[in-house]
Parts: C-alpha cells; structure tokens; sequence
C-alpha cells in the first residue's frame, strides 16, 4: 500500500464507494464525489500510471501544445495525437457548413449503435484530413477557442493587453521563490462561454522549499478513469521542466479535485483497473542541452523503464 499509485487507485475505491449518481452535461451519467487530494512524491518515480498503460507521447505533445500557446488541433494532428478532436469536429457538425450526415450525440451514439459508430468514424478521418491539409479550414474548424495554452501564454486584460503567466511565474521562481503567487488560472469566466471545453484544470501553483519546486493543481471537474491519469502525469512533467530551467529539484505534485467523477460507462473497466497490481514507476529523462521550458520538443523527452499492464479502453464523454 506504499506504492505512490495507491494515490490514484484509492480515489478509485473511494468513489467507487462513496460517489452519488448525478447526472452531466454529456448524458452518460457519473458516480461523483466532491472535493479530494492526492499526493505525489516525485523523487519516488515519474507517475505515470502502470494499472494501465497510459500514452506518455500523447500527455507530452498535447503540453507541449499548452505551452506554445496553440489553441488549434492542427499542431496535435501532426504529431498523431487525437485528444482533442471530438470537441473540433462538434463544431464543424453542428455548423452551416457541415453538410454529411447527422452526427447530432455523436459520443452517445456511437457508442450504442454500430453501424452508426462506423459512419462517425468515417466522418472523423474525413475532418482530420481536411484539418491536416486545408489551412483554411483548421483556422476555422481545427479552433478551440481560448482554452489552455492561450490562457496560459496570452491572458487578456480589459485593457486589451495580454499576459504571459507562464513565462511571468518561471520568472518569479527564479527571483522569487518564496512568493505566495507562483499562479497561472486557465479560468477567465468572461471567455468560458467561447471554450469548446472550460477549463477543467482550472489553476496551479509553485511553491519552493529545501530547493524542491512543487506543484499544486485545483481541478474542478475530473474524468478518473480517462482524464486525471493525463493530468498527473502532465502537471509531473510541467513541474519537471520548470524546475530544470530554474535549477531546482523536484518536490511534490498535489492534486485536489473538485468533482472527481467515474461515468458510468467505465465503471467495468475501473474495477479491471483496481484488480491489478502496480508496477514500478518509470523515470523521466530530459535532454540537459535544453535550458528554456518553451525551446523543448518531444525528442527532448524520453520516459524510461516503463512496463505497464495492458491498456484498457473507455468511450469518451463529449
């Protein structure tokens, strides 16, 4: 039970339990409960889960993403990384131009009728390659709108300025350690309305002590089974590369959730999930060539000794 996974798979076991069925803005249904933390010591393995395998490459491109500022799944595509594309492709089907047949629900329905799944699939590659090679229309349907990166590159400001809180916290780490506002929000209430998706992990803060940087994250709403495997393991990274340009060790990474969420289509693949045993937990190497956070690529980023149990695969909820 000293495994740093048990962080995790107790809040498994704790909704699982506890949880109260509400319904969601998808219509899929969840067992939720309300306000939870996690802790991770990351001196004792990077924590990428191994319950499961969980894709490093895609958790690595998409902050990658984040932190160029990218709001657009174009740069995700050519990197194969599809985590993104259902909220996309929801705005091309539910616009004028979309002309195909009706994908109204397409995350519900695909996952209920397979003759449908098969016509959204097909419609998927469709959009995906007209993403990847049509500039145009990326700019116009590959858009969405101001979530994380341009939250975090390019805050704006009633004055019509912006603010790179990314940039502006690495520094203050550097000069001001002991500051008590090492902050970046990703929550802007006067855009939400505007996101594809509102910010689920909505603000993080720094805090450095014994020359350790740490990390906190508020999530207001998590998808255990699918999405809080991602954010752990991408605020572990995000913490490690700041820390690399600032000259600092790892500390912690703290993990409080506000809506900690299973839907209910997952529950079976939760408690495959709780049967298995943890395995060791692989380290992070980074390329020590690279100084500046926002200068590292993904050849900069290598995961080592990772042998997880098998995948297990979960619909997602859009």
């Amino acid at each position: 039970m000293n495994h740093p996974e048990f962080a995790y798979l107790n809040l498994c076991r704790h909704v699982l339990e506890n949880g109260f069925e509400k319904s969601d803005r998808t219509g899929t249904g969840t067992k939720s409960t309300f306000g939870y933390q996690m802790r991770f010591d990351l001196n004792k393995g990077f924590p990428l889960l191994t319950t499961k395998r969980v894709p490093f490459r895609l958790i690595a491109s998409e902050l990658l993403w984040f932190i160029k500022g990218d709001t657009n799944i174009r740069y995700l595509l050519q990197h194969n990384n599809n985590i993104w594309n259902e909220w996309a492709f929801k705005n091309w089907v539910e616009s004028d131009e979309y002309e195909g047949p009706d994908m109204s629900e397409f995350g519900l329905r695909s996952q209920q009728d397979e003759e449908f799944n098969k016509l959204f699939q097909e419609e998927m590659v469709k959009f995906k390659e007209r993403i990847v090679t049509d500039e145009e229309f990326a700019k116009k349907y590959g858009e969405l709108g101001p979530v994380y990166g341009k939250q975090w590159r390019a805050w704006q400001t009633t004055q019509g300025e912006t603010i790179d809180q990314l940039k502006d916290v690495i520094e203050q780490i550097k000069v001001n350690p002991d500051s008590r506002r090492l902050i970046v929000s990703s929550w802007d209430p006067e855009f939400v309305p505007t996101m594809s998706l509102p910010p689920c992990h909505t603000f993080f803060q720094f805090y450095v002590s014994d020359g350790k940087l740490s990390c906190q994250l508020y999530q207001r709403s998590g998808d255990i089974f699918l999405g809080i495997p991602f954010n752990i393991a991408s605020y572990a990274l995000l913490t490690h590369l700041i820390a690399h340009e600032c000259g600092l060790e790892v500390g912690e990474f703290v993990h409080t959730l506000g809506d900690a969420h299973i839907y209910l289509n997952h529950l079976d693949q939760i408690k495959t999930q709780l049967s298995r045993d943890p395995k060791s937990l692989p380290t992070l190497k980074l390329n020590p060539e690279v100084e500046s956070i926002f200068d590292f690529e993904m050849k900069d980023l290598e995961i080592k000794g990772y042998d997880p149990h098998p995948t297990i695969k979960a619909p997602v909820a859009v």
